[in-house]
């Protein structure tokens, strides 16, 4: 199950945790969740997707080990763009559909998520 928050808000919360995997319990299935640190999770507001990260290795960390992953949201370039007809008005590497995390961001969470999760 990959949990994104939904219109109540976040749902990345040791709460919303225990309920999602509960309900896979009851439902005969594994009880494993992936948190999807964008979206909903993040407000929409794609700079937070680094804490809603860092919650998610942490609670890993403390030895939760249901969550089996998180996905974030990225691109070469931070931010989006509208989408153009003229696609030379378009910049290169840059969403015209979510605001993403560009490319420093994401190798920077990436790597300090391996660090973490070696230890």
């Amino acid at each position: 199950m990959i949990l994104r928050g939904g219109r109540t808000g976040p749902n990345y919360d040791d709460a919303a945790v225990g309920q999602a995997l509960d309900a896979l319990r009851r439902a005969g299935l594994p009880a494993m969740v992936m948190i999807d640190c964008s979206h909903a999770n993040s407000s929409k507001q794609f700079r937070n997707q680094e804490t809603v990260c860092r919650s998610v290795l942490e609670r890993h960390a403390q030895g939760n080990p249901a969550i089996i992953g998180f996905m974030l949201e990225s691109n070469l370039a931070e931010g989006n763009q509208p989408f153009v007809p003229d696609r030379s008005q378009l910049r290169y590497g840059v969403s015209i559909t979510d605001a993403c995390l560009g490319w420093e961001k994401t190798e920077e969470l990436l790597l300090k998520s391996a660090k973490l999760l070696k230890t």
